[in-house]
């Protein structure tokens, strides 16, 4: 079935023509003189049989109906960008979204690994923060992904676990250095809240049986993992962490575990990326990789619990 469009050259036109309210500044955008613009604009206002745009003064200023077709029209060319960008991009380059607590603790030392051992594959990371882990490929530059989910993903993705998400206490390594806290002095730690809503906390204390033992309340409270325990670590008090993510402080000596016991959070991280792309291949390769990080990794010695 054929479309019943006015032309795009138009519509592109009164797009940059509202985004900037300016036919002046729309013409520099397009490379194009301001009475082109004004011509497109013409078209588009016989096409749709109403006016566009408004003139007061020296003011320009969109009617109703323009503001009605701009959301739409920038939202589509924006979409129609990051395909042209898809099509048009190096296919060396694998574009990989990941969370920041992630990429800094973890993540970016097995990239740059790889990327010794890989070197026809150029992995191109963008660290996100994101309070709950998301990725659009439709609408998001990226050709896969590493999210903590529970693996309810669409049909149409790839998805490989890496490693399970462990909840575990951490502080100063001086604070943990006498051994395993008791209940009292978890009681009377400042607790440091890795997320607004507290949950990590709430997670670990419900399934060590202890939450109305130890008060949520109060305490520093942060929006990443990475930020609670880098305040951990300086003395501010007793975070959350993840056993992953934390293995490697603790075995230096910059992270203690004033109570050595982990509890599951029932998510993973995944390595995720839309099935039958492209640089399917390239993922595969970055995912076996990085499972073989995962088992090749010490983890502390610790109670799991969950």
């Amino acid at each position: 079935m054929s479309r019943r469009l006015p032309p795009l050259y138009a519509l592109r036109a009164f797009e940059a023509a509202a985004r900037h309210v300016s036919f002046t500044r729309a013409a520099e955008e397009l490379a194009i003189t301001q009475s082109a613009v004004s011509r497109h604009i013409r078209t588009l206002e016989e096409y749709f049989g109403c006016r566009l745009f408004e003139r007061r003064g020296r003011t320009l200023q969109l009617t109703e109906p323009a503001k009605l077709l701009l959301p739409g029209l920038s939202g589509s060319f924006d979409a129609l960008e990051r395909t042209c960008t898809v099509l048009r991009a190096d296919n060396a380059t694998l574009r990989l979204k990941a969370p920041s607590t992630l990429t800094m603790r973890w993540l970016l030392a097995r990239l740059s690994r790889f990327r010794l051992q890989n070197a026809d594959i150029e992995v191109q990371l963008t660290s996100a923060w994101m309070d709950v882990d998301r990725v659009d490929f439709a609408r998001e530059p990226f050709d896969c992904a590493v999210l903590l989910s529970d693996g309810d993903f669409p049909a149409g993705w790839e998805c490989h676990e890496l490693f399970a998400e462990w909840l575990i206490p951490v502080c100063a390594p001086e604070a943990a250095a006498e051994g395993p806290w008791t209940l009292a002095r978890l009681r009377e730690a400042e607790l440091v809240h890795p997320t607004p809503d507290r949950r990590d906390w709430r997670r670990w204390l419900q399934a060590m049986g202890l939450e109305h033992e130890v008060p949520l309340k109060g305490g520093q409270v942060f929006d990443t993992l990475e930020l609670g325990m880098v305040a951990a670590a300086r003395g501010y008090g007793v975070s959350i962490g993840d056993l992953v993510m934390i293995a490697e402080d603790v075995a230096q000596g910059r992270l203690g575990l004033p109570w050595p016991s982990a509890v599951s959070s029932a998510c993973s991280y995944y390595l995720v990326w839309p099935r039958g792309q492209r640089q399917h291949g390239r993922c595969q390769r970055l995912c076996d990789y990085l499972k073989a990080e995962v088992q090749a990794m010490g983890l502390p010695a610790v109670e799991r619990v969950g």
